[in-house]
């Protein structure tokens, strides 16, 4: 796999995924990681998260990156682009294989549900438990049609988040054996960006809390590649609408291109943004006065409601 940059500055990163345009739940993440990484000192990484590529829709990267640039964010590395390298992933994949940590599995969806017992959802997948485990697991690594999953033995998995403090949780009993590589051929999600985090000297991950579930995940994945030190994490409440749901398109469009085709300039996005994070009333701003403006320990840990004034506001003269 390499070396991870040998660079005593703590380093996080920008990743957005291009299989659809970038909302305002999106933008609140990347402003708050932004703003935090700049008040801190930390170098930026940009990484397009595209391994998804069915989904991945033409012009997308691009129109990210602008979107990023037009809102006031800045990077020190990037854009990093996943899909240009697999090697590294399959780097990966051979170390886990050695250790007898990967098997390749075919089983779908609704097969697995059948075996269960007891099945278990976790937040993007049923739970798969080790009776479906094969007897003998291979010793090396074969990117073929099949999908590969990680063995996961019960374990208390425990780390400290900046906001929410100590986190506990067994990833066996949620989601056991989880999909490292895809039958497409590529590294699911939750290798790739363990590698990319390892490879990159990322020491500071800030996101979404609904990817608190995967957190788990990612440190034993990171431990079964013996890649240290594990970062340090902060996971941000996520914005929903009035129904308590996570911001989709089901209510409606808040997408920053959607905002910009309409004339409202990124100071509106940025201000809206800056509300939510317990600057006070909606206000325009910049990203740079966002940035000395924000104060982590202000941030509210509940969700942040979308409502139908927001828009009215980002949009009005």
């Amino acid at each position: 796999m390499g070396d991870p940059p040998a660079n005593p500055i703590q380093t996080t990163r920008l990743a957005p995924s291009p299989t659809g345009a970038l909302h305002l739940g999106n933008a609140r993440t990347f402003i708050v990681n932004w703003a935090l990484a700049r008040q801190s000192g930390w170098r930026i990484v940009l990484r397009i998260e595209d391994l998804d590529s069915p989904r991945v829709k033409p012009g997308v990267i691009e129109q990210t990156i602008d979107i990023l640039a037009w809102l006031g964010l800045d990077w020190d590395e990037g854009p990093i682009i996943q899909s240009e390298d697999l090697a590294a992933y399959s780097q990966a994949m051979e170390r886990l294989a050695e250790r007898s940590l990967v098997f390749p599995c075919d089983l779908t969806r609704s097969e697995i549900e059948a075996a269960a017992s007891a099945p278990q959802q976790g937040v993007h997948e049923t739970r798969f438990p080790p009776s479906l485990r094969p007897t003998h697991r291979p010793e090396s690594f074969e990117p073929r049609s099949s999908g590969w999953r990680f063995v996961v033995d019960p374990a208390d998995i425990a780390f400290e988040d900046r906001l929410l403090g100590i986190q506990t949780s067994d990833p066996s009993q949620t989601v056991g054996d989880f999909v490292v590589w895809t039958k497409r051929g590529e590294p699911a999600y939750q290798l790739a960006v363990v590698v990319d985090d390892a490879l990159q000297g990322v020491t500071q991950i800030v996101r979404g809390d609904d990817l608190l579930d995967s957190t788990a995940r990612q440190i034993l994945l990171r431990r079964a590649l013996q890649l240290a030190p594990e970062p340090t994490y902060t996971h941000l409440s996520m914005v929903v609408g009035e129904d308590g749901r996570r911001l989709a398109k089901r209510h409606g469009d808040t997408r920053l291109t959607h905002y910009r085709t309409l004339g409202a300039p990124p100071e509106k996005i940025v201000g809206l943004i800056g509300s939510w994070c317990g600057m006070g009333p909606l206000a325009s701003m910049s990203a740079q006065e966002f940035l000395r403006r924000f104060k982590l320990h202000k941030m509210p840990q509940e969700q942040v409601v979308f409502r139908p004034g927001d828009e009215q506001w980002i949009l009005a003269n």
